[in-house]
């Protein structure tokens, strides 16, 4: 007769108390598992739903112009875009062909650092938000083509503006 762990044992059956006993502490690791799993459960719902921070209060506010002045500041944050200018357009090739992955850098007219980068589409479009109120400078460049440069002006009441670049093959160089 052969034991568990291979040595022939004397006669000596185990009980079945013995077996009961090890099948008992073998998964012991499974119960505080489940016993952490029940007591982390609340905090985990609690987590989902957080509470609303509480509002700020002023020194000596009426109920009625706290509550205009909240709903301002709402709708304030929701139109953070209302004084962009929206710049957008189309870049071509020589051939008259959309031009992915086209390289475009924008900065204000007055500056040396471009603020702003993005490239084309793969339909060729690009479309970046600036703040309205100054003139920018929009240069476009790409690999084996000569780059392009144009001066836009934001500070008119136009919300945005529509350009097309068509990109031209650099010339040879000798």
């Amino acid at each position: 007769m052969r034991s568990l762990f291979g040595v022939a044992s004397l006669g000596f059956k185990a009980s079945s108390n013995q077996y009961r006993c090890k099948a008992m502490n073998s998964p012991a690791w499974i119960r505080v598992l489940g016993t952490a799993m029940v007591m982390a459960a609340p905090i985990c719902i609690c987590a989902q739903n957080p509470l609303p921070a509480p509002a700020p209060q002023a020194s000596a506010p009426t109920s009625g112009s706290s509550q205009a002045q909240s709903s301002s500041e709402l709708v304030r944050k929701k139109s953070s875009h209302a004084n962009d200018f929206l710049i957008r357009g189309t870049v071509f090739n020589e051939k008259g062909l959309s031009f992915p992955g086209a390289q475009l850098r924008i900065r204000r007219a007055s500056e040396k650092k471009f603020r702003w980068e993005t490239y084309t589409n793969s339909r060729g479009e690009f479309a970046v938000r600036v703040p309205q109120g100054a003139d920018y400078e929009i240069v476009v460049q790409s690999k084996n083509f000569s780059g392009q440069t144009r001066t836009l002006n934001a500070k008119t009441g136009a919300r945005e503006e529509s350009l097309v670049f068509r990109m031209e093959p650099a010339g040879e160089k000798k």
